[in-house]
């Protein structure tokens, strides 16, 4: 695929196949206009969350006053890529909760991450309370049903070294939602793939809550999801040689896994710091990552699964 209004790159295998890179700065919404029909044969991806990082940026999505606005410009994102998707194709879609903010309007600084500081906090929604649980993830994947997505499971990401959170009156979160949406009834899914070995050692059905550490990054002043999180979607949703979208690519973590699978991939970012981040990345890893020719080499690169 040619550049589009972005940066465009490949990289040369030592078997001889031309693996691309295409990360596109701009918003997805718009965009993703540009691309055919059934392009991609997944997407993975983790927007935004609402409420909770200012990346002091134009139009960027997680900063609406209003959640209603924040699900339904997702809900027009995902419109576009279930557009793109192909009709056997996936969508693994990451997405965390939070609280209401009480009354308060401004958030300080957090030293280790400068992305926490807001100067706006969004009123409390409609219908709940101060320190209620907002349930954004669910009600984003009910606002994708509606649209004509398949929400087909939800998965439990559960972070194993998850830092505690400073509150004294409920558990502390050491989880979030994956969710598998599909656009048609019928889909690609790799069952073998995700098939996991239970305590007797035999090999059982892959379950739905995934035990995966987060990665920290010291480049990006704000979360990303690991690189073990995203292969295990692509294990299950990738064919060999498809091309795998990011509508939300951040830091680049999407592109840097599928540069170990040998995928194609597009990603698409609105702040061009980011981009900056992402193909530093991205560079470094061509660098330093031997890219395997066999199931057992792209296995112990993510013995965590």
């Amino acid at each position: 695929m040619g550049k589009k209004n972005g940066t465009s790159n490949g990289m040369e295998h030592e078997n001889g196949k031309l693996q691309t890179g295409e990360i596109i700065v701009g918003d997805s919404s718009e965009v993703l206009k540009s691309f055919p029909d059934e392009t991609f044969q997944v997407c993975v991806t983790s927007p935004p969350y609402w409420g909770l990082r200012d990346y002091g940026i134009e139009r960027q999505i997680g900063a609406e006053s209003n959640l209603d606005d924040y699900i339904n410009n997702l809900v027009m994102v995902f419109r576009e890529v279930r557009r793109t998707l192909r009709d056997d194709g996936t969508l693994w879609l990451n997405i965390g909760d939070s609280y209401t903010s009480g009354g308060r309007t401004w958030r300080q600084i957090d030293k280790k991450n400068k992305a926490r500081g807001m100067d706006y906090r969004a009123p409390t929604p409609d219908g709940l309370k101060p320190k209620d649980l907002i349930g954004v993830p669910w009600r984003l994947a009910f606002a994708l049903q509606a649209d004509g997505w398949y929400l087909r499971t939800e998965i439990v990401w559960n972070k194993p070294n998850g830092l505690p959170e400073s509150v004294k009156d409920r558990p502390s979160r050491m989880h979030e939602y994956v969710f598998l949406l599909t656009k048609s009834e019928r889909y690609f899914y790799n069952y073998e793939a995700m098939r996991e070995v239970a305590a007797n050692g035999k090999k059982r059905a892959g379950r739905s809550v995934w035990n995966i550490n987060t990665e920290p990054n010291k480049e990006a002043h704000f979360a990303t999801f690991p690189t073990a999180l995203v292969g295990k979607c692509l294990d299950a949703g990738a064919k060999p040689g498809c091309r795998v979208l990011d509508p939300f690519f951040g830091s680049g973590t999407v592109g840097l896994v599928c540069e170990i699978f040998r995928l194609n991939y597009t990603g698409i970012e609105l702040k061009s710091e980011y981009i900056e981040i992402a193909m530093n990345r991205l560079s470094h890893a061509r660098g330093i990552i031997k890219i395997p020719t066999k199931h057992e080499q792209r296995t112990a690169l993510f013995a965590d699964f």
